[in-house]
């Protein structure tokens, strides 16, 4: 069966979500061109969660270790979901979520690992050309909760980039990389194109954090990005997939670890009752 789609639109922009399927951003039409790795069947969403549309990451973002971790008095015990044996982008990616009447959609988690109640709930608005995403985060246990936060868009390529940031993480992947000085193809402060197979995060993005360009479309697009913690930009482009990851959040890859160790860029530690927001703001224009 084809899930239901939610629609917002005005103007030159378009918006389709899938509330089934993760509360995820379906499709993202500009000036009538398709900007999100769409696929034919929405389905396919279920059965490949991590590599269409864009996907709410929470509650945290990119991977932490599948393996016993005690945060802040209590155990997470989640398992891999991911080749690399990583525990990766949250709990919510896929699961139903509900739709308000001011098509807020809302789901709520915990268990399977995560030993905290949450909820959280996306709002997608468009007026004109510009988009914007309201994301929420709140802690509904008894203790502190790490807390992450953000959104997994697949943009379509070719697609030029500039990130305004002046540090980076390198890898994603590697649990120990540290925040340095951009250098060689990870400085992006001026827009280019994105090389293959980068996989790497900017902390402390200036405003806006992205600029975006299509240049066999003709459209360009800023991207800000307001948060009630921290934020940072991840840029994943694989070789052969035809689309690159643009993904704003509130803490850097490994936020369990860095919070444990006392890093910069970690994961919130999130009262009970407390809310982490994220806002972003994109803005297309031809």
């Amino acid at each position: 069966m084809r899930p239901d789609l939610v629609r917002v639109a005005d103007g030159p922009l378009e918006v389709e979500l899938l509330p089934a399927i993760g509360g995820r951003l379906h499709r993202l039409r500009a000036f009538g061109r398709d900007l999100l790795r769409t696929p034919d069947d929405p389905v396919e969403h279920a059965r490949d969660p991590f590599y269409w549309g864009g996907f709410v990451m929470a509650p945290f973002c990119n991977r932490i270790a599948a393996v016993p971790t005690a945060v802040a008095g209590r155990v997470i015990r989640m398992a891999s979901n991911f080749r690399d044996g990583s525990a990766i982008h949250g709990q919510v990616y896929a699961r139903p979520w509900a739709v308000g009447a001011d098509a807020t959609m809302t789901a709520r988690g915990g268990a399977d690992g995560w030993p905290w109640r949450y909820a959280t709930s996306l709002r997608a608005t468009v007026e004109d050309a510009t988009l914007t995403i309201e994301q929420a985060l709140t802690n509904l246990d008894d203790g502190p909760m790490p807390a992450g936060l953000g959104i997994h868009p697949w943009l379509r390529r070719p697609l030029e980039v500039r990130v305004d940031a002046a540090t980076v993480v390198r890898s994603n992947t590697d649990p120990a990389a540290a925040i340095e000085p951009v250098g060689d193809e990870l400085d992006l402060r001026s827009r280019r194109g994105l090389a293959d197979d980068v996989d790497a995060t900017w902390p402390d993005p200036g405003d806006p954090a992205v600029e975006l360009r299509w240049p066999e479309l003709g459209i360009e697009a800023t991207l800000t990005v307001a948060s009630s913690a921290g934020a940072a930009i991840v840029v994943a482009s694989p070789a052969g997939l035809g689309a690159a990851a643009i993904e704003p959040q509130t803490h850097l890859p490994q936020g369990i670890a860095r919070l444990l160790r006392g890093e910069p860029g970690a994961v919130e530690l999130l009262a009970p009752g407390a809310v982490l927001r994220l806002t972003t703001t994109w803005r297309f224009r031809r």
